[in-house]
């Protein structure tokens, strides 16, 4: 393996751990881990850079003449990051309601 598809399986990869540590993140906040989950976010985060840096030399190099053609592992990958940012998006707000809820919860009792 090697060229276009060794740095989509690479951002496939780096965006996919980045999801499953969002994932996670969600999960330690509603358990009430918030210390945990913003552990969770930023490891997340170092994956999704290293994700986005894969993605950016895929278009440099579309950019300098090489063609990547309608490749559906490229399409993949591309949807993989797109997902892990989405979930980083989900996982801050559900991480902010949860600390939200045990506050009002706080407050109620």
């Amino acid at each position: 393996m090697e060229g276009l598809e060794l740095f989509c399986f690479k951002l496939i990869s780096a965006a996919g751990t980045a999801r499953s540590c969002y994932i996670e993140a969600i999960n330690e906040a509603k358990n009430g881990n918030f210390e945990k989950a913003e552990e969770l976010i930023d490891e997340g985060k170092k994956n999704f850079i290293d994700a986005h840096d894969v993605h950016n030399k895929l278009l440099q190099q579309g950019t300098s003449g090489e063609d990547s053609g309608n490749n559906l592992l490229l399409m993949h990958s591309e949807d993989q990051l797109m997902s892990a940012e989405m979930f980083q998006i989900l996982a801050k707000e559900f991480i902010g309601v949860y600390k939200r809820m045990l506050e009002l919860e706080g407050k109620a009792n």
